[in-house]
């Protein structure tokens, strides 16, 4: 009998990021991975996304009540917190909301971490808008890498694979071919990216008993 008698179930957790903000609903990273691991050989269903443009930590914890998934699912990704950065909100006030989020995200994948990977949140600032947004992008910057570098240390404790998009993110985001129409949201070929960066984490998550 083949190890899944039934379709892998996925649930994406996240904002602008994860929706696919200005690009087709096809090509929003969570679809393309789910597309990719369906060409590797895994039989899964196409995710179950609960994101909306411009949400917080404590606003995607309310939509996730909204939208009350139903698990368990054989694989939960995280990607959250750029709008808290962009409200101006400290890293303390971040974190512990990323953890109940975290957690939350370890509940819907049936209290199995290794089920679960977050994903880094990109550097707005590199983008067009970023640029003329009048703030200064260097604390964006450190401002999200503080961000990163605490989810990430989380992550570990935790037994939670952790995705680093940053690096890729920052190097090409304010590439024209990587933006989206209104200079901020990364275009399908970025996505692409991220589904490629995450593929084979997933595809480790996946194999595991």
């Amino acid at each position: 009998m083949a190890e899944h008698a039934r379709p892998l179930r996925y649930l994406a957790l996240g904002d602008s990021y994860t929706i696919g903000e200005g690009i087709a609903p096809a090509a929003r990273w969570p679809v393309v991975l789910a597309d990719a691991l369906r060409a590797a050989g895994n039989v899964i269903d196409a995710p179950q996304i609960v994101a909306t443009t411009g949400w917080t930590t404590d606003e995607l914890d309310a939509g996730i009540d909204a939208a009350a998934p139903e698990g368990p699912f054989d694989l939960v990704s995280l990607l959250i917190g750029v709008n808290d950065q962009y409200r101006g909100r400290a890293l303390d006030d971040y974190l512990p909301r990323f953890e109940a989020l975290l957690a939350r995200a370890i509940g819907f994948a049936g209290d199995r971490a290794q089920r679960v990977f977050v994903l880094a949140i990109p550097d707005w600032g590199v983008t067009p808008f970023g640029a003329h947004s009048g703030r200064d992008v260097g604390e964006i910057a450190r401002t999200l890498d503080a961000y990163n570098a605490a989810a990430m240390a989380l992550c570990a404790r935790q037994g939670v694979a952790f995705v680093d998009i940053a690096p890729i993110s920052r190097a090409r985001g304010g590439e024209p071919a990587m933006l989206a129409d209104d200079g901020l949201h990364p275009s399908a070929a970025l996505h692409a990216d991220w589904a490629r960066l995450a593929l084979p984490v997933a595809r480790g998550l996946l194999s595991r008993a």
